[in-house]
């Protein structure tokens, strides 16, 4: 029998309900009083994970039943959470909102695979009794599901309050464990479809401050501790730990760089890990100050929004050219979302044209609405040198650039969308020499592909050009 994971999901009826704010405010409360949370969250995200690793402390893992088995998430939840005297669960969407009829990849699917109880939120503007038939619908509709508690949110008074109170005791059964008024003056700034990320505010440790004092002030932190410890007992750990390897290139380990930036920071914790687990030794690049590239053996370059620091991407000459080198060298180089648009040739905001990389013949035109959001799924149809034809890979897109290619027959794509946006609609991942970029971002937790892939690219390159430069010595090149 293994502990039991002390471990809460905070859910709510729809987005926007005040999910993040909540679990910002719970994971800095609980650490302030010098606990470890260990954050999660559910769903692809990049940036409400980043902002709940600030206020955790430490690194925010992603849990998904889409890209993920139940085997998948429980290993990677008890990994993640193995030190941390509570794990807070932020959901996405609805509870019960997925991608089909039977809720499908739903926070609900998740809580019921980690037999984490469910505290829901609820926005009760202009509602009071109604607020319990929703309530009691949540239980009736998957009485599988732990919902344990209720929070309400934007309540207008003592007396709106008083009145859901006891229509969820005398109806649902279920503590209110905390009534958070209306806010004003909330420093959390907005874009998009939600928060702007942590690294593009000036503010966010005072954000974070807000968001604790929020909760301290308005949730009965003892009560959801109680909840979160009285969490099912897992009844045995599932075995499949990823092998420790080496490079296998000698002793020096392969050098794998890894751009993270204010324009480049969209990684899952796990395509890093992985790397690691194989003996790799990640070389941390910023595209905006380094002048070019040290010595490599790989690249990545993740998504972000390379929009936002476009003045600052193309300014940085020497590093572009430098990489625009290596490329045409060979150098793998694996490219998502905002890695593929500075690639291109050029990036085009508000009307007005940032030079990039121009590794490949495309130029990327920023719109006002997403040209593409959601889960994909693509499926290789093309020689390339990370992924074998016929495999498919699960990921997902959110970017609002849309990609007009100036010479489609200087390009090969080795991706066929069969669900997404890709490029097209139709296709995705685009590829010359040992470069490989696309819109999708992979998750390692579920894609046993992806490490692999991109370290035995870089041992091929290592050895190529280990044996190039020794043919060119005995030549006395």
């Amino acid at each position: 029998m293994l502990p039991s994971s002390p471990r809460i999901i905070i859910s709510a009826l729809k987005g926007g309900s005040g999910k993040t704010i909540i679990s910002l405010g719970l994971a800095t409360a609980w650490r302030k009083k010098g606990y470890r949370v260990a954050p999660f969250k559910k769903g692809p995200d990049f940036i409400d994970a980043g902002w709940l690793s600030v206020a955790a402390g430490r690194p925010c893992h992603n849990l998904d039943p889409f890209f993920m088995t139940p085997q998948q998430i429980i290993q990677s939840f008890l990994m993640n959470s193995a030190d941390a005297d509570l794990s807070v669960i932020e959901g996405n969407r609805g509870l019960f909102d997925g991608l089909d009829l039977e809720g499908c990849c739903s926070t609900a699917e998740l809580g019921r695979i980690l037999k984490s109880p469910v505290v829901l939120i609820v926005d009760v503007t202009m509602a009071t009794r109604t607020v319990a038939a929703l309530v009691m619908g949540c239980q009736k509709f998957d009485p599988h599901l732990n919902i344990a508690a209720v929070i309400l949110n934007r309540v207008a008074g003592s007396r709106q309050e008083s009145l859901i109170r006891n229509a969820i005791d005398e109806y649902c059964g279920l503590p209110v464990i905390g009534a958070i008024p209306k806010l004003k003056g909330s420093p959390f700034p907005e874009r998009h479809m939600g928060l702007v990320p942590h690294l593009e505010s000036r503010y966010s440790e005072k954000a974070i401050e807000w968001a604790g004092a929020v909760v301290e002030g308005n949730i009965d932190l003892p009560v959801i501790w109680k909840l979160a410890h009285a969490a099912e007992v897992f009844e045995r750990i599932i075995e499949n730990r990823v092998e420790k390897k080496t490079s296998r290139a000698g002793q020096q380990p392969l050098r794998i760089g890894v751009v993270t930036d204010r324009a480049f920071w969209f990684y899952y914790p796990e395509n890093l890990k992985q790397l690691e687990a194989m003996g790799a030794h990640l070389v941390q690049l910023n595209s905006m100050i380094d002048r070019g590239l040290p010595d490599l053996d790989a690249l990545y370059i993740g998504g972000g929004f390379p929009e936002t620091q476009a003045e600052s991407l193309a300014a940085n000459r020497a590093f572009k050219e430098s990489l625009r080198r290596m490329v045409d060298r060979g150098l793998p180089v694996y490219a998502e979302c905002g890695g593929l648009m500075y690639l291109g040739e050029s990036l085009v905001v508000d009307g007005k044209t940032y030079p990039m990389v121009g590794a490949l013949p495309i130029v990327f035109v920023l719109e006002k609405k997403p040209q593409g959001h959601g889960y994909t799924i693509l499926e290789v149809v093309g020689q390339n040198p990370y992924y074998p034809v016929g495999a498919e890979l699960k990921g997902h897109e959110f970017h609002y650039s849309r990609p007009v290619i100036r010479r489609p027959e200087d390009i090969t794509s080795v991706f066929s969308v069969r669900r997404g946006r890709g490029l097209d609609g139709k296709k995705d991942g685009l590829c010359t020499k040992n470069l490989l970029a696309t819109y999708t971002h992979l998750h390692a937790g579920g894609n046993a592909l992806w490490g692999p892939s991109l370290f035995n690219a870089g041992l091929r390159y290592r050895s190529l050009h280990a044996r190039n430069f020794s043919e060119h010595h005995e030549k006395g090149d």
